[in-house]
């Protein structure tokens, strides 16, 4: 058994959460998803609200399991719901659901609020939730793309797409030469995804760039390109979101792919940042507390 507060107390320092101060995606998409829906200001908790970051719901203060999930999906959080116990604690990625599209399927919606009806039943249960975005991304040993290179056991030369304040999101390193088909095995093996998204030349595998969850911004891949990278792997090499902003990126990739020298290949926005949730986040919260389980929350489907 572990006391809420000296857990939450952990992650904000291990995570850097005051001092990496508000979130730059979820201080406007969690305003903007809510508005006119529910007052999740009284919903979450008040530093939340000001940070994006941290304890979101703070439940029971006696922590006996600890659940690790990506996104906030209705069959995640009823799970939860379903086998927590007062004082259990579920850490994610994401504060709000991101429906990306499915590269096989349908567009996506983009960000979902959580069900007022699921957050008041976590409420009513003395249950807690923790999400930590930004601050994961940047993290160098616990971070989304960190995670990736280690499963793929990439020699990293070097980090990329620099943040002054934050430091880097992106990892170039090298892998064993693979011919590509056998690289898309290994990633829908590590990702259990049952197909990638695919644009670009189909190398030999050497050299790549990693870039857990959005990753289709055309100037990163320049970047790689330019770097040598012969493999970019994202979560979205394709934004599938279904409005005129999702339209306008997926053609600009389109016409990036058509010059590239690279394969690009996207594993699925929430299975890229599962990932670190599964290994390097399991692991940790092994080592540094006494928990009597830690239990993971996969999606049934990572592409939506």
């Amino acid at each position: 058994m572990e006391n809420l507060k000296d857990i939450a107390d952990r992650l904000d320092e291990e995570f850097q959460i005051r001092s990496f101060g508000k979130d730059p995606a979820f201080s406007r998409f969690i305003p903007q998803v809510y508005e006119g829906r529910v007052n999740w200001r009284e919903k979450f908790e008040p530093e939340f609200n000001e940070l994006f970051n941290g304890l979101m719901i703070k439940g029971d203060q006696e922590v006996n399991n600890v659940f690790l999930a990506v996104f906030p999906a209705n069959e995640v959080l009823e799970k939860f719901i379903e086998d927590g116990e007062a004082g259990d604690l579920l850490f994610m990625h994401h504060p709000l659901l991101m429906e990306c599209g499915d590269p096989n399927g349908d567009w996506g919606r983009g960000f979902v609020p959580i069900e007022e009806s699921l957050m008041d039943v976590i409420r009513s249960k003395g249950l807690s939730v923790y999400t930590c975005h930004a601050p994961m991304d940047h993290h160098k040993t616990l971070g989304t793309s960190q995670a990736i290179a280690e499963a793929l056991k990439v020699e990293i030369t070097e980090r990329f797409i620099h943040s002054p304040e934050h430091g880097d999101i992106g990892i170039i390193g090298d892998v064993e030469p693979t011919q590509l088909e056998d690289f898309i095995e290994q990633l829908k093996s590590i990702f259990n995804i049952p197909y990638v998204d695919f644009e670009g030349q189909r190398n030999e595998v050497e050299r790549v760039a990693i870039v857990a969850g959005c990753g289709d911004k055309t100037q990163w891949m320049r970047l790689a390109e330019d770097k040598g990278v012969d493999t970019y792997i994202s979560g979205e090499i394709h934004c599938h979101i279904d409005n005129d902003y999702g339209r306008k990126r997926f053609e600009e990739v389109k016409k990036y792919a058509n010059h590239t020298e690279m394969s690009l290949i996207g594993v699925s926005h929430s299975a890229s940042e599962y990932l670190v949730k599964k290994t390097l986040m399991y692991s940790w919260f092994q080592k540094n507390f006494e928990l009597d389980n830690i239990y993971l929350l996969p999606q049934k489907r990572w592409w939506l």
